[in-house]
C-alpha cells in the first residue's frame, strides 16, 4: 500500500512503512491529516460547513491545518486566526473530528524486512506508540481550547483498533499460481479487544456455487491491495487472500483459525486457496476442485455486502468441506463437545443442524445446568467439523479454534468464555448481532475424537427432550432432509430444507456426499453411536423460554443416569 493513510467507507489503514509521526508537528504537516480533514468536511452538513467557512473562507481544510499549527505552537491569546474568535465552535470541531476518526475501523500495517527476533516487539511497540501519540495530540488541542487540564481521563485507543505485520515468505504454492507469490503473508496480528466492528450488513445471502473452470488460475493480485492470511483450518492449510478494504474480516480470522508458521508455509503445499474481494464485473462466489494439485480454489468477487464476516468464514469452510469430501471424509454442519463428568466418564456429543437450529445454545444450557455434575467441557467444533472413517471406527475433528455466534439467543449473563478477547459485530443490533470468541486450541480441534451421541438439532417441532431413531433409514432421512425454521440469520425465513443441513459443499456435491452418508451412518450404527434428534424449540412461535433448558436437561440426564 503506497499511501500512509488509506480511507474506504468505514475502514482506515495506516501504513507505518510510508510514514510514522515522530512528533505532533509531523501529524499536523502530514498528508494523512489533510486526507482525514478533507473526508470530514466532505461528510459535514451544508449548514455546518457554512458555519465553519464564516471563519475560514472556502479553503476550509488548509485553514483548519493552519489553525491547528498555531494552536499547537502559540498560547491561546496569541493566536491571530479568525477561528480563535469562536472557541465554542473550535472545541466542538475538535471533538467531532476526533469522533469521526474513531468511528473508522482503524488498522496499522507494518511490512517487515529481513526476519529478526525483535520484530514482533517492534510491531507492537510502534502500534502502542502511535496510539499514545494520537491521543496526546487530541488532548493537547482539546485542553488548550478549554483552558484547563481534564479531571477525568478515559484511556481509549485513539490510534488503531488492530495492527498487523506482513512479510514475504517462501511457500509451496503450485506453479500455476506463481502470480500469487508476490503477496505478503500476515505474520502477526494485534487486536485491541474487545474489538467492536460495525459492518453495514448483518446477514449472508445466497449460496456458493461450484464452477468447473478454475476461477483464480489467471488472476493477478496487486501487492498493494491484497494480503494473505495463512490459516490452519482443522488439519488443512488454507491461504486466504483478502482485499485491504476487508482487512478487518481478514484479521477477524485470528479468533477462528490459528496462523500457520513460517516453517509450515515453507514446507507444505496449501490444501485451499481463497481470493476474497477481487474487483471485477461480477458477483461470483465460486469454488473449484483443482484435481491436478489436489486442492480447492475459491473466489468471492468484490461487493460491499461481503464485509459481513459470514461470507469469508463460510467460503473458507465450504472449501474445507469440499477438500474433505475428496479425501472420503464426511463434513458435519454442527457442533461437537467432549463432556467430562465429575465421575471421570467422558462423552463425545455432536449436534447437527443448519444456521439457527440451536446447536450452540443447547451446549450452553447443558453447561449451565450441569455445573454440579460436569467437570469440564471441551469444544471440538462449533460450526463445521468432519467425520473420518479410520479402519471401521468413526472419529471427529473440528475446523476452527473459535466460534462465530449470535448474541440474540445466548444468555447474555453467561456467554461462552473469553469475552475480553472477543470481536463483536453490531452488538447493539437486535437482529443477528454476532461475536467471534476463541474457545479451543488447534491441537484439540485437529485431533481425533470418539463419538457417543449424534443428534439432529430440531428447532421447529413443539416438543421437549430427545428422540432416538430405531430405524437407520429414518435417521438418515431426517439428517439428509436438513429441515429447520430459519431465523433471519441469512436471507431465508420460515421452514426451509437444505440437503444434509449443509449448504457449504455437500449441497453442491450431493452425489459424492450421498455415498459418504450411506457409508458413515452404517458404520456409526455398527460403532454403537446413538442417533437421534433433540428439540431446541428456537424456531417455535411463542416458545417457552424453559423449553430449551428442559431439552438440555434431557441430554444431561442421558449422560449422568
Amino acid at each position: 500500500m503506497s499511501k500512509t493513510l488509506y480511507l474506504n467507507r468505514n475502514t482506515a489503514i495506516i501504513n507505518f512503512n510510508q510514514g510514522f509521526p515522530g512528533q505532533t508537528v509531523s501529524i499536523i504537516n502530514s498528508e494523512s491529516y489533510k486526507t482525514l480533514l478533507t473526508a470530514f468536511i466532505n461528510q459535514t452538513s451544508r449548514h455546518a460547513r457554512r458555519r465553519i467557512e464564516a471563519y475560514t473562507g472556502e479553503d476550509v481544510v488548509n485553514e483548519l491545518i493552519e489553525f491547528t499549527r498555531q494552536l499547537h505552537v502559540y498560547n491561546l491569546e496569541d493566536i491571530k486566526h479568525p477561528l480563535s474568535n469562536n472557541l465554542e465552535l473550535v472545541e466542538r470541531l475538535i471533538e467531532e473530528i476526533y469522533e469521526y476518526w474513531r468511528n473508522y475501523q482503524r488498522c496499522s500495517v507494518l511490512h517487515l524486512g529481513k526476519k529478526s527476533p525483535s520484530q514482533t516487539v517492534n510491531f507492537i511497540a510502534k502500534d502502542t506508540e502511535f496510539n499514545g501519540r494520537i491521543l496526546a495530540f487530541y488532548r493537547s488541542l482539546q485542553e488548550k481550547v478549554q483552558g484547563r487540564k481534564n479531571k477525568i481521563y478515559r484511556q481509549l485507543k485513539a490510534g488503531t483498533n488492530a495492527s498487523v505485520s506482513v512479510i514475504e515468505k517462501a511457500s509451496q504454492i503450485p506453479s500455476q499460481y506463481d502470480s500469487f507469490k508476490n503477496i505478503l503473508f500476515v505474520d502477526s496480528v494485534l487486536l485491541h479487544s474487545p474489538l467492536i466492528l460495525h459492518p453495514k450488513t448483518n446477514k449472508r445471502e445466497g449460496h456458493f456455487q461450484e464452477t468447473f473452470e478454475n476461477p483464480i488460475e489467471n488472476l493477478w493480485l496487486s501487492k498493494d491491495d491484497f494480503y494473505c492470511y495463512p490459516a490452519k483450518v482443522g488439519s488443512l492449510l488454507a491461504f486466504v487472500y483478502f482485499h485491504k478494504d476487508f482487512i478487518f474480516s481478514g484479521l477477524s480470522l485470528a479468533n477462528l483459525f490459528e496462523l500457520a508458521t513460517t516453517e509450515e508455509i515453507a514446507e507444505r503445499k496449501p490444501d485451499i486457496m481463497v481470493v476474497f474481494g477481487h474487483k471485477e464485473d461480477s458477483d461470483e462466489m465460486v469454488f473449484h476442485y483443482d484435481k491436478e494439485n489436489e486442492m480447492v480454489v475459491s473466489k468471492v468477487a468484490y461487493q460491499e455486502k461481503i464485509e459481513y464476516f459470514g461470507y469469508m468464514k463460510k467460503m473458507i469452510l465450504t472449501s474445507f468441506n469440499v477438500a474433505m469430501m475428496h479425501r472420503s471424509y464426511l463434513p458435519i454442519h454442527g457442533a461437537m463437545v467432549n463432556i467430562y463428568l465429575e465421575n471421570k466418564e467422558k462423552y463425545g456429543v455432536v449436534f447437527m443442524g443448519d444456521s439457527g437450529a440451536g446447536k450452540s445454545e443447547i451446549i450452553e444450557e447443558i453447561g449451565n445446568l450441569g455445573d454440579d455434575k460436569i467437570d469440564h467441557i471441551d469444544v471440538i467444533f462449533d460450526d463445521m467439523g468432519v467425520f473420518m472413517n479410520h479402519d471401521g471406527t468413526i472419529v471427529a475433528q473440528g475446523s476452527e479454534v473459535g466460534a462465530f455466534v449470535r448474541l440474540d439467543d445466548l444468555d447474555r449473563g453467561l456467554p461462552y468464555q473469553a469475552m475480553d478477547r472477543s470481536i463483536f459485530m453490531n452488538p447493539e443490533s437486535s437482529n443477528n448481532a454476532r461475536v467471534i470468541i476463541p474457545i479451543s486450541t488447534h491441537l484439540t480441534v485437529s485431533s481425533d475424537h470418539t463419538i457417543d451421541y449424534f443428534f439432529y438439532a430440531n428447532n421447529y417441532d413443539d416438543k421437549i427432550g430427545v428422540n432416538f431413531f430405531d430405524d437407520l433409514d429414518e435417521a438418515k432421512a431426517t439428517f439428509v432432509e436438513g429441515k429447520r425454521m430459519a431465523k433471519a440469520t441469512t436471507h431465508e425465513v420460515g421452514i426451509t430444507k437444505s440437503y444434509f443441513a449443509n449448504p457449504f459443499g455437500p449441497l453442491q456435491k450431493q452425489e459424492m456426499c450421498d455415498v459418504l452418508i450411506d457409508e458413515y451412518f452404517t458404520t456409526l450404527q455398527q460403532n454403537g453411536v446413538k442417533l437421534g434428534e433433540v428439540y431446541t424449540n428456537l424456531g417455535v412461535e411463542g416458545r417457552n423460554e424453559q423449553s430449551l433448558k428442559d431439552s438440555a436437561q434431557a441430554v444431561l440426564d442421558l449422560l449422568t443416569k
